[in-house]
């Protein structure tokens, strides 16, 4: 049996945590610039407020319904992330806890006696609130794709389910999967949707029944396979322990407003070098590859344009390196590659590939000794880390940086700056 325990409207969960007032009230958090709404309250939904749409579409219908407007706070939610995470570690044991996304975690409840399951479930539940005030919801079922479709139970039935679901027999399952659309499920894309609502396959149940052969051919192969087994209560996407370190690190962004001059690009790309190259050192990976891109905006006279296409380019490096100076040097050259005159970017990034441990750098006698390089970054991640916000910054990223992203509705960061701890009056 899996669990799925998932934040409910995670962002706007942090938010509430610290503004209590806010706990019954429309809430909403928007997207990095401050464009879409990424997240919102029960309390807005049920106002008609959309997800994923341009906020300023919405904003006449949020402003009439005084609904509370966050800008994207990540390091609040990281960090609550963590925290959320650590305590079902605590709970439910850390070998049998999946962090599938920031907000979302399987558990394994193998080691749960049956007549345990809801206990546990509430546990975890009430275990997490109290300690943070994440309210969570949890779906149990024998195979991760059904623990999925217990959650959404769990969560669209808040009343009635108390936030928990249990799919814990054959015919619970078979009521389940008639209710769910195919397209809502977990694991279906939108295309492989419209496929199988060609051939008459509308609900979660009609593709149960489809035969496996037919989903290795047209499903994706053993991707379909698998699906199809899950829902028919066989377990075939098995717990994966943890991913540690990544295979690929980007930092990417939207500008606070267009920008068309090479130097702001310039100092954006190294900001963002910078960025990655501080994850790439905390899992001790060195990158063999720097790609950069911008993202340009379409000549229209609208106050809220699409975007052009991406235009990017790559280096090899001649050695895996995680100093930040040596990414930084190809990151600024590339810029000249894809720098356009005359044209106007929205968006910029930074993706280092080609990872390996740092411990495994071939040494070159015919270079200099990195580990003064290394030591040097060692003492800036530090300081950085212990005073924030880029104390010690190279030159090349910039000091007015005002390319950087619009965050009009921005709370503070609670738990991990000294001077933005919530204050009690």
């Amino acid at each position: 049996m899996y669990a799925i325990v998932d934040c409910n409207s995670f962002y706007c969960a942090c938010e509430r945590v610290f503004e209590p007032q806010l706990k019954r009230k429309p809430v909403v958090v928007l997207s990095n610039n401050d464009g879409c709404i990424i997240s919102r309250s029960d309390e807005a939904k049920e106002l008609g407020v959309g997800m994923a749409g341009p906020y300023f579409k919405a904003k006449s219908l949020i402003e009439k319904n005084d609904v509370a407007v966050f800008s994207s706070n990540y390091n609040l939610y990281g960090d609550m992330s963590r925290r959320v995470m650590d305590i079902l570690r605590l709970v439910a044991g850390k070998e049998n806890v999946e962090v599938y996304s920031v907000d979302e975690a399987f558990v394994s409840f193998r080691h749960v006696p049956q007549d345990q399951w809801r206990k546990m479930a509430e546990e975890i539940r009430g275990t997490i609130e109290k300690w943070t005030g994440i309210e969570v919801s949890i779906g149990v079922a024998p195979t991760k794709t059904l623990a999925k479709l217990a959650n959404h139970i769990a969560k669209d039935h808040k009343k009635i389910t108390g936030c928990v679901a249990i799919l814990d027999s054959a015919e619970k399952i078979m009521k389940a999967l008639q209710r769910k659309p195919v397209k809502d499920l977990w694991g279906v894309g939108g295309r492989s949707a419209v496929k199988l609502n060609n051939i008459g396959v509308y609900t979660a149940w009609d593709l149960s029944k489809l035969p496996e052969d037919w989903a290795r051919k047209y499903l994706g192969g053993v991707v379909g396979v698998r699906l199809i087994k899950e829902l028919n209560g066989e377990e075939a996407i098995m717990l994966d322990k943890e991913l540690i370190n990544k295979k690929m690190i980007a930092t990417t962004r939207m500008f606070g407003d267009p920008v068309n001059s090479i130097s702001d690009i310039k100092e954006a790309l190294a900001t963002y070098t910078t960025r990655a190259a501080e994850k790439l050192r905390r899992q001790h990976s060195a990158a063999g590859m720097i790609s950069v891109f911008v993202v340009p905006k379409e000549h229209t006279t609208a106050p809220h344009f699409r975007h052009g296409p991406t235009i990017s380019t790559h280096t090899v490096l001649k050695y895996p390196t995680s100093l930040t100076q040596e990414l930084i040097k190809p990151a600024v050259a590339m810029a000249e590659r894809i720098f356009q005159e005359g044209k106007w970017y929205k968006k910029a990034g930074v993706m280092l590939s080609g990872l390996v441990p740092d411990s495994s750098i071939q040494a070159n006698i015919f270079e200099e000794n990195k580990n003064i390089g290394r030591y040097l970054m060692e003492q800036m991640d530090n300081i950085n880390f212990s005073m924030r916000d880029d104390v010690v910054k190279f030159a090349s990223s910039g000091t007015k940086r005002d390319w950087k992203m619009r965050r009009q509705f921005h709370s503070p960061r609670y738990t991990s700056r000294w001077n933005e701890l919530y204050r009690v009056k």
